[in-house]
């Protein structure tokens, strides 16, 4: 396996920690629990960098996010941006330059070919909940809560707006947008933001076993499917269908198919490729 790029390996003043496991798990750790992680300009570069790490790292067959500290993410570092008012045309340029960063951040983690499961301990607010919503997977703590609440200040969460209304229904997101208001992690399981929800304290443990049970798959085909889903939900249904089936022949002609199917019918462990 490929080791991590020096400057991501872990240090306690980083604001990304970056962890590959024997097994090809990589743990993502958002890591300024002291600003309830904030997605900083400098966080946003440090996490761009890690995905981009991860994404050329064969060794690496799924990836958990999770965070230190008592929220997972508050969104964006709000005084960061506010102090840029004072720039000669008001910020605007800044604003948009922090805006693209996030965006591009979070269609990394849709490209990126491993999954990406969320393991969520505390809140998850603004571009914090966008980030939940742009993973694959996400396992939330009992004790978890979600909210996109930037209409209470004046900023209609309209980044996160983009991923929300991508997993929950149309409804169910307005509410959250119109509002502001702060959902239970049941609430958020219910409408389809997070997977599971598990007792408090142990998201990061039930998303690490979640991606160990991921990394026993065949990555070259893990990463096909998962290119293959976010593709065809972009479709009408009969292209759906047409670019499924090509998918599926594809499929069926790669090494890891054959051997697969061949364990299947010998009732065996298959010995996968990639």
């Amino acid at each position: 396996m490929n080791a991590p790029a020096p400057a991501l390996r872990e240090t306690s003043a980083a604001p990304i920690l970056l962890r590959v496991d024997a097994g090809g798990v990589a743990t993502l750790t958002l890591n300024r629990p002291e600003a309830r992680n904030a997605l900083s300009e400098a966080m946003l570069r440090a996490l761009g960098e890690a995905l981009g790490a991860i994404g050329a790292d064969r060794g690496v067959r799924a990836v958990v996010l999770a965070a230190n500290g008592p929220a997972f993410s508050a969104g964006h570092d709000l005084k960061e941006l506010t102090a840029r008012r004072t720039d000669a045309d008001g910020g605007r340029a800044y604003f948009k330059q922090v805006m693209e960063a996030c965006s591009a951040v979070m269609q990394m983690i849709v490209r990126l070919p491993q999954p990406v499961i969320a393991a969520v301990e505390g809140v998850a607010t603004a571009a914090g909940c966008q980030l939940v919503a742009s993973c694959d997977l996400a396992v939330a703590s009992e004790s978890a809560r979600f909210a996109t609440p930037g209409v209470n200040i004046g900023l209609f969460c309209s980044t996160p707006m983009v991923a929300l209304s991508r997993n929950v229904s149309r409804k169910h997101a307005m509410e959250m947008l119109l509002t502001g208001d702060m959902i239970s992690a049941e609430e958020a399981w219910r409408i389809g933001l997070v997977n599971r929800v598990v007792a408090p304290g142990r998201a990061r443990e039930e998303a690490t076993a979640l991606a160990a049970k991921i990394a026993a798959k065949s990555g070259a085909v893990v990463k096909l499917g998962k290119e293959a889903f976010y593709r065809q939900l972009e479709m009408d249904l009969a292209q759906a269908y047409a670019y499924a089936a090509e998918i599926m022949v594809e499929n069926m002609m790669a090494q890891d198919a054959e051997e697969g199917i061949c364990a299947f019918i010998e009732k065996r462990t298959p010995r996968w490729k990639d």
